[in-house]
């Protein structure tokens, strides 16, 4: 069965940082680009990063540049998202996906995406 697990969410203050995981099961993720993407209570559910399979080439969102770092580590089947400098406009439900291609689109859209994560909530809150 596959199964994409996120974890490492939670309630931080401005400025501070979270690593985010996202673990797999069921398949193999090297074979699969990755995507974080976000919704925030009445928004709509937006692209933040994408890593391609072998970990060569990854994308942002303008919001996040600088501040949010995407990786992989084959070896252990998972995704992580390091997130710093975190604002409050960054609170949102994370969610990552994987998408059925090696390869990242130059724009991290919620179609390329057909396996996803049940989300981690990330806070950031005085």
């Amino acid at each position: 069965q596959l199964q994409l697990v996120e974890s490492g969410g939670g309630l931080v203050q401005p400025g501070g940082s979270l690593r985010l995981s996202c673990a797999a099961s069921g398949f193999t993720l090297d074979y699969h680009a990755v995507g974080w993407f976000r919704q925030a209570p009445g928004k709509e559910r937006e692209g933040v990063s994408c890593i391609s399979g072998r970990g060569g080439s990854t994308n942002y969102a303008d919001s996040v540049k600088g501040r949010f770092t995407i990786s992989r580590d084959n070896a252990k089947n998972t995704v992580y998202l390091q997130m710093n400098s975190l604002k409050p406009e960054d609170t949102a439900a994370y969610y990552c996906a994987a998408s059925g291609t090696r390869y990242c689109s130059d724009y991290i859209t919620q179609r390329d995406f057909g396996s996803w994560g049940q989300g981690t909530q990330v806070t950031v809150s005085s």
